[in-house]
């Protein structure tokens, strides 16, 4: 068994006001969307450096905007109802990436007309540049000692603050590994050819779904939810099905348009 590095979730003072890792990791995950998302530019004729801050900025409020509110929505709107203001603290954590998703895709949408592209050509640019930012949150939701794993006598295991004494799967570490350096590493790859438009955007999908969807089973599941359907899926997997159904119905198409 592993022992958890209990790391004070804030990391700075300032001006006496409390930074906290959490809210440092997607600030880090944007300035690397915003380089990456650059140095492809460099690269090519459709993009220019102007374009990849517009839809980095754009994709930030649907990422903090959709995130919060799909997480009050999907994970836990009893809590919320009888607390609002706690809404607006996110440094303790409470994002949920589906969330972010829709909120991403609305905020593309209402920013096709200003950046002058069509939407899935926004959404595959933006596609290979989303696992970093998705690696960071994961690495925050560790420090704060949250989303950890079911218990397990594997010798990686880790016994987390407020999860009780048993030691369990460090989740979020998966993840970051799978759904953040893998993923990267894949979409990088595809999108570093020409494919058909559309074809990166569901790749995403593809890869971010089965992923989490597999996770899951090693994940504990929300307290608020715990299992929904036939006692096994959660939540978080309910979530991501529609997704990869979504993503491979998008490849499809993509493929079949392109004469492929």
């Amino acid at each position: 068994m592993l022992t958890y590095p209990e790391i004070d979730p804030v990391a700075i003072h300032v001006a006496g006001w409390p930074v906290h890792w959490y809210g440092v990791m997607y600030l880090i995950g944007f300035i690397a969307a915003w380089n990456l998302g650059t140095w492809r530019a460099r690269h090519t004729i459709n993009w220019t450096r102007d374009q990849v801050g517009d839809v980095i900025f754009y994709g930030a409020l649907g990422v903090i905007l959709g995130g919060r509110l799909g997480y009050v929505v999907f994970y836990d709107p009893g809590y919320f109802w009888h607390h609002p203001l706690a809404i607006l603290q996110m440094w303790d954590g409470g994002m949920a990436f589906h969330g972010a998703l829709i909120g991403v895709m609305v905020a593309f949408l209402l920013a096709r007309h200003t950046l002058k592209k069509e939407f899935f050509e926004i959404t595959d640019f933006v596609a290979p540049l989303v696992p970093i930012g998705l690696a960071c949150g994961r690495i925050g939701n560790f420090i704060n000692g949250e989303l950890w794993g079911r218990v397990t006598d594997l010798p990686w295991a880790m016994v987390f603050p407020n999860a009780g004494p048993y030691p369990r799967h460090p989740s979020q570490l998966y993840e970051c590994l799978t759904e953040g350096l893998f993923l990267f590493i894949l979409l990088w790859w595809y999108s570093s050819k020409p494919r058909p438009r559309m074809a990166v955007s569901g790749l995403f999908l593809v890869g971010y779904g089965l992923i989490r969807f597999l996770i899951e089973f090693v994940r504990e599941p929300d307290p608020q939810w715990g299992f929904i359907a036939f006692n096994w899926l959660t939540m978080g997997q309910l979530l991501s099905l529609p997704m990869v159904i979504a993503g491979v119905a998008m490849m499809v198409v993509a493929y079949r348009r392109a004469g492929v």
